[in-house]
């Protein structure tokens, strides 16, 4: 079920029961976040609690897209459910350090990671903000 807002894309699908977003676009001010939140709304409002946004094909990010999925995030989180970020690009983990949004909510590199973290039982790699930043200032190391 695609939702097109000239800025933002989103298409929806299921792995292992939970809801993945496939994002497209930018989500910024104005459309894109209110594509994002009506998306996200109508999902939760349908009895979603289990939900992974994708960000690969995130063209950017500004601050109010940033406050967007936080205020997504306590809602699932207030609901006992759960909303997680995969696939941010360099420039969007910038955002997320500078407004300390890794301390609150989970970021994954790897799809197979975000679902995992679904299920307790299931070893996860977490984000870690610390390889990033080495990353940034050495270019060649692998994370």
């Amino acid at each position: 079920m695609p939702f097109n807002h000239d800025k933002l894309e989103t298409h929806q699908r299921e792995r292992e029961g939970v809801v993945i977003l496939d994002l497209k676009g930018h989500l910024v001010l104005g459309r894109g976040d209110i594509a994002l939140r009506e998306a996200v709304e109508s999902l939760f409002n349908q009895g979603n609690r289990k939900l992974i946004l994708n960000f690969a094909e995130v063209a950017d990010i500004d601050t109010s897209g940033a406050a967007t999925i936080l205020a997504l995030a306590q809602l699932y989180h207030a609901a006992g459910g759960k909303l997680v970020l995969f696939q941010l690009a360099h420039p969007q983990e910038e955002l997320y350090e500078k407004a300390r949004l890794e301390a609150i909510l989970e970021i994954y590199e790897l799809e197979l990671d975000a679902v995992n973290s679904f299920f307790p039982d299931r070893r996860v790699s977490h984000y870690d903000i610390l390889d990033y930043i080495d990353h940034r200032n050495n270019p060649e190391k692998k994370i």
